[in-house]
């Protein structure tokens, strides 16, 4: 699949990543006991416990779009706010996506519910040598629509999920960067006031060291579920 990115320190640059392989890193937080707590909580729900943590769940590339209007089936899908990383020619980058869920098919199996809905990834991208030296303290924040009005639904700074670094070398067993063609999204954090869907969905990934931000929004229509 292929994605371009405009490079943020200069707007009229482009880089294009050729993705063959895309990896949702799941179970990326690094406090084990939040991260069981929560594990118990959906296996209350019915969803079934991962086999592995970090879990790293292979999705179709043609799931990857940076289109502002996406379809799902049914009313029960949610977006996710995420980092995504890729590399070309040798330089990673970094960028923002959601991990669209549909969380009715959750609860029979996670591969399968991520597999049934698009990712959504922005447009824009920085290199990540620019950010790694303060990465705990970018934020990730997500926003939906309620009743008309724009609602906060995620929002955490990026010390509370593993170092992409460690979920690659996880993925790949020995290398820090990730290799060329394959792009990662490298968790998240939880919903401000429960996991809930929206038609409208606004991701941001904020870097205060260097004040700019980067951003996505996109549309959800719903399709009908026939029988």
């Amino acid at each position: 699949m292929k994605l371009e990115f405009s490079l943020a320190q200069a707007p009229s640059t482009t880089v294009v990543a050729n993705i063959d392989s895309l990896i949702v890193a799941g179970w990326a937080g690094r406090d084990i006991k939040a991260i069981e707590h929560h594990i118990e909580e959906l296996a209350a729900l019915g969803v079934p416990r991962p086999s592995a943590v970090p879990l790293y769940y292979r999705v179709a590339n043609n799931q990857l779009t940076q289109a502002g209007n996406i379809q799902a089936l049914g009313t029960e899908s949610s977006g996710e706010v995420e980092v995504f990383v890729f590399t070309v020619d040798g330089t990673m980058y970094v960028s923002l996506a959601s991990d669209h869920t549909d969380r009715k098919l959750e609860a029979y199996g996670v591969a399968e519910s991520k597999q049934a809905c698009v990712k959504p990834v922005a447009t824009g991208a920085w290199r990540f040598d620019e950010v790694v030296e303060h990465w705990d303290q970018l934020v990730i924040r997500s926003w939906i629509e309620e009743a008309g009005n724009k609602v906060l639904y995620q929002e955490g700074t990026l010390d509370s999920l593993r170092l992409p670094q460690e979920l690659i070398k996880g993925y790949t067993g020995n290398q820090n960067v990730l290799p060329e063609g394959h792009g990662m999204i490298c968790g998240t954090v939880g919903a401000i006031g429960g996991i809930r869907p929206s038609n409208t969905f606004v991701m941001e990934l904020h870097d205060p060291v260097k004040n700019r931000s980067l951003q996505h929004t996109y549309h959800v229509e719903t399709l009908p579920v026939v029988a």
